[in-house]
C-alpha cells in the first residue's frame, strides 16, 4: 500500500518534466528575455531615406595634395575641405 501513495494519479497536471521550481525558472527566463530583447526597428528607427538628387554620403580618406595647393584652399578660411570637394566635382563634369 505504501507504494500506491507515492504514485501520482493519472491525469495529474504535473508531468515528469515539470518538477518543482521549473515553472518559476521558466517564468524568470521569459521575463528576462522580454526586457533584454531588442525590439524590431519601428518607423522612427528605420534608416532615413534620402530624397533623390542629394549627393552621396561623404567618406573620410587620406589624400596627398601638393602643399601650395592646400595652403591656397586653407587661406580662404573655414570650409576649405568643402571647396576642395567642389573643385574636384567641377573637374569631373565635362
Amino acid at each position: 500500500m505504501t507504494g500506491d501513495r507515492t504514485r501520482r494519479p493519472q491525469g495529474s497536471l504535473r508531468g515528469p518534466d515539470q518538477r518543482r521550481g521549473q515553472d518559476a525558472r521558466a517564468a524568470a527566463e521569459k521575463a528576462f528575455k522580454a526586457v533584454t530583447a531588442k525590439p524590431p526597428p519601428g518607423p522612427a528607427e528605420a534608416a532615413p531615406v534620402r530624397p533623390p538628387g542629394l549627393p552621396p554620403v561623404r567618406e573620410q580618406v587620406t589624400l596627398r595634395i601638393d602643399q601650395d595647393i592646400l595652403e591656397r584652399f586653407r587661406e580662404a578660411g573655414p570650409g576649405w575641405q568643402d571647396r576642395i570637394n567642389a573643385a574636384l566635382r567641377k573637374a569631373l563634369d565635362p
